[in-house]
């Protein structure tokens, strides 16, 4: 067996022990190399199980959390998804492989335009990547089937709630320090919202405004 066959077994060998199941979303992790979104001295860290930094202070999330929340937000072929965080673009391409269009907001324009050209360089055409405020969502598209946030809110934002469609999902962190946060699954019915607690997460704070960037 090649180093890279052996990896990538060992990789979603880590993905089912840590509770990810869901056939669609291996598959789809199991088509996305997370080396790809990983830079410099920490691109030999890209198979482990941990999240990992990457530039303008952010963090491409552990493949385990990224593979939970995914499988939380339950995409099914004909979605319309955004993203809030795009960061490294990670999730937003496995979004892509799951969904019909991924919609992914970051505050931060680098991480924007390095995002587009990985996008670009694997040939995800379904994924469009916006720089700007996501606590307020993207109303030119709304409403969206699927919403995953990748920062943590104190409360679901108002925004992002009105920008769900009835029947649809959203996952997100929700807590008020980096110490103490719940993964929240968010699904809009005909009678309002119903609120389910997942697990604890870490996640970095999901701030207003775009970045210095």
């Amino acid at each position: 067996m090649t180093d890279d066959a052996e990896r990538k077994m060992q990789f979603l060998f880590a993905l089912r022990s840590k509770g990810v199941t869901d056939k669609r979303v291996l598959e789809a992790m199991e088509k996305v190399d997370r080396g790809a979104f990983v830079r410099g001295i920490f691109a030999t860290r890209a198979y482990d199980d941990m999240p990992l930094p990457i530039a303008c202070g952010q963090t491409i999330s552990q493949p385990s959390v990224v593979g939970l929340m995914t499988q939380a937000l339950n995409v099914q072929p004909r979605d319309k998804v955004l993203e809030i965080g795009t960061g490294s673009g990670y999730q937003a391409a496995i979004l892509s492989h799951l969904a019909r269009r991924v919609y992914t907001v970051d505050r931060h324009r680098r991480l924007v335009q390095e995002a587009r050209q990985v996008f670009e360089d694997l040939g995800l055409a379904n994924v469009t990547a916006f720089a700007a405020d996501g606590s307020r969502g993207l109303a030119e598209q709304a409403p969206f089937d699927r919403i995953l946030v990748t920062a943590a809110a104190e409360d679901p934002p108002g925004p992002l709630l009105a920008e769900l469609r009835e029947g649809g999902i959203m996952v997100l962190p929700v807590g008020q320090s980096d110490a103490v946060q719940s993964l929240i699954k968010v699904t809009r019915t005909a009678e309002g919202f119903r609120y389910d607690e997942l697990r604890p997460v870490r996640f970095v704070p999901l701030l207003e405004g775009l970045g210095q960037d």
